[in-house]
């Protein structure tokens, strides 16, 4: 659909879709502009769609299949959230997030696009933080240590069963009581081989519901999960959440940005990791109650990665912290292709959403459009499956809640234009700015200090020392037993030869023979002398 300004729709109150959806998004206080008011595709009106700031934290749902606008929707309500002061946290899945640190670039299409909604259309760029998970690519590294990532999250990452969650979760556990400090991958494996080793037997043994074969697969897929670079997630220093919570002199809220790269190699990890994020958040803040606007609102992109093939666990675990961390001041929201991806236990705590095009090519496709009209308040449009599926790019469905926590009447909308850039920013700006943060002395460098990898090496060592020193001892022992035993028989062995000897001595035949052998020696001698 064009961009240009068409003409306004009769907007007397004879008009039900205006008459209804006006009344509907006339809000008292601050809120966040998405666009113009939309009768039909043709038609639009002056009618103003807006989010009450101070509802965001009731989180909500940007919804489209790809190429549909969701990324300039994020965009879009990152840039007003900044502008008015509420910092926030979104994953760049596909880098284009990053110029939004950049000033937009003015051309006709956004110019007639700005004026089609009636908005004043000024380039600028926001604050922005640059990270990487793991220090795997130009951003501040974010890591996390083994022991806070816990059992729950990793059993999700490596895809294990109820029961080897469970088997891992013992594991952790031994390693607490045990006093085995897990920071990085290295030294989960490393406690997993030693309670499969002969010298770990004893304590696999106290470990009731583990068993060997159990560890041996946990173990296999910790190897796995390794080769596939998952090491540089995990150490120290752990990043601090609370970072994310920071709003610049100038009274702009700061837009954390962390780039996904391979993110279809490990794209449980990358969501999981963001599952990780949101719950630190929950566990750090305060509680706050209803406040004018959010502490921090937080785009989880990609969100079906989050919840594919998931353990009922670890479902309670998302829709408990979404449930609760209203009350911490955070806003969450999902971005993802379809609603149908969302849990229905989390779906139901989300009262803003925005619908952009889906398509229904296949018959799963039609039972998805389906079952996304239904989760829709009562709407003005006749067919709104169909509305759904003619959306033009840049065009949604919206409802959110209202001032008072009811849901607005849905609003076909055509959204506003971003004010930063459309694109990537370029990589040496973004390297300059990431070398130039405060953040990145702090993050960038990775420590690694004795924990339980580098324990159980020295108890391992120190076992085998003990050992030697035990068998140089037998040895030694050895030894001088076989010599004291060697010098008891040369002694007996002198000791009779020496009677032996003094028995002959002493004998008579003896000493007949000296006194033959004297005289034959003196008749000799004297002999010769007289015969000279």
């Amino acid at each position: 659909m064009s961009d240009t300004p068409t003409a306004a729709a009769d907007e007397s109150p004879a008009h039900p879709i205006v008459e209804s959806v006006a009344a509907g998004y006339a809000f008292e206080g601050a809120a966040l502009e998405l666009g113009g008011l939309m009768v039909d595709a043709e038609t639009l009106t002056d009618t103003h769609i807006k989010i009450p700031l101070g509802m965001l934290n009731r989180h909500g749902l940007v919804a489209g299949a790809t190429g549909t606008g969701k990324t300039k929707t994020l965009q879009l309500l990152a840039e007003q959230l900044s502008a008015n002061g509420v910092p926030v946290f979104a994953a760049d899945i596909k880098g284009d997030l990053s110029g939004m640190s950049v000033p937009g670039v003015a051309n006709e299409k956004i110019t007639a696009r700005a004026a089609s909604v009636g908005q004043t259309w000024t380039a600028q760029g926001f604050p922005t933080e640059f990270y990487a998970l793991g220090g795997e690519g130009i951003g501040i590294p974010l890591r996390v240590t083994m022991s806070s990532f816990g059992p729950l999250l990793l059993a999700k990452v490596l895809g294990l069963n109820d029961t080897q969650e469970s088997s891992l979760g013992l594991v952790f556990h031994y390693a607490d009581k045990a006093g085995l400090p897990l920071l990085d991958l290295a030294d989960l494996r490393a406690v997993v081989q030693h309670l499969t080793s002969d010298e770990g037997k004893a304590d696999l043994k106290t470990l009731g519901g583990l068993s060997s074969a159990t560890a041996g697969v946990i173990l296999r897929e910790l190897i796995g999960f390794s080769d596939q670079g998952a090491d540089a997630f995990f150490g120290e220093p752990e990043f601090d959440s609370r970072e994310f919570l920071t709003v610049t002199p100038d009274g702009k809220g700061l837009v954390s940005m962390v780039e996904l790269p391979n993110l279809a190699n490990r794209p449980a990890l990358f969501s999981t990791f963001l599952m990780w994020l949101l719950a630190d958040l929950f566990h750090d803040l305060p509680e706050v109650g209803d406040i004018d606007k959010p502490k921090l609102v937080f785009f989880f992109d990609e969100a079906h990665l989050l919840f594919k093939d998931a353990s009922g666990a670890f479902l309670d675990q998302i829709a408990q912290t979404v449930r609760l961390i209203r009350s911490k001041g955070v806003g969450v929201f999902f971005v993802t292709q379809s609603p149908t991806d969302v849990p229905d236990e989390v779906l139901a705590q989300l009262g803003s959403r925005i619908q952009h095009q889906l398509r229904a090519a296949t018959p799963n496709d039609a039972k998805a459009l389906k079952a996304t009209v239904n989760t829709y308040p009562i709407s003005e449009y006749d067919d709104l499956g169909k509305v759904i599926l003619s959306l033009g790019i840049g065009e949604a469905i919206v409802t959110v809640m209202n001032e008072r926590g009811a849901p607005t009447p849905v609003a076909w909308t055509r959204l506003r234009a971003p004010e930063s850039l459309m694109a990537p920013a370029p990589a040496a700006e973004m390297e300059a700015a990431v070398k130039a943060s405060t953040r990145y002395a702090t993050y960038a460098t990775q420590v690694d200090r004795d924990s339980a990898r580098e324990m159980l090496a020295a108890k391992l060592e120190a076992g085998a020392e003990a050992l030697e020193k035990e068998a140089q001892l037998k040895e030694q022992t050895t030894l001088e037993q076989e010599a004291d035993k060697l010098a008891r028989a040369k002694k007996s062995r002198q000791q009779e030869e020496g009677g032996l000897v003094q028995d002959v001595v002493q004998s008579g035949a003896f000493k007949d023979f000296m006194r033959t052998a004297a005289r034959e020696i003196a008749r000799g001698m004297f002999g010769a002398a007289r015969r000279r």
